[in-house]
């Protein structure tokens, strides 16, 4: 059984956007939309090792996650999202 990965930053909480699409044309009249289009974040599926725990998990997160968990460190970040006690 495969899940689905969610779509939700797990600790800076992001999630999609709904964006407004419109074709060039349209633009010179500013009217009669094209659609809307769902835009969503960068997620990515990764094991993160938490050496004060002496332990890894898995966790969804976006690029930007990524680099704050660089800055402030695993056990830091991840604490401070609730993600672990």
């Amino acid at each position: 059984m495969r899940l689905h990965m969610a779509k939700v930053c797990a600790i800076t909480k992001k999630t999609s956007l709904m964006a407004g699409g419109y074709s060039n044309r349209v633009r010179a009249t500013k009217f009669n939309p094209t659609g809307m289009v769902r835009k969503y974040p960068n997620l990515q599926k990764k094991r993160i090792y938490i050496p004060e725990l002496k332990k890894t998990i898995t966790i969804t997160v976006s690029t930007r996650a990524l680099r704050t968990i660089t800055k402030n460190g695993a056990y830091a970040t991840l604490k401070k999202a609730g993600i672990i006690k």
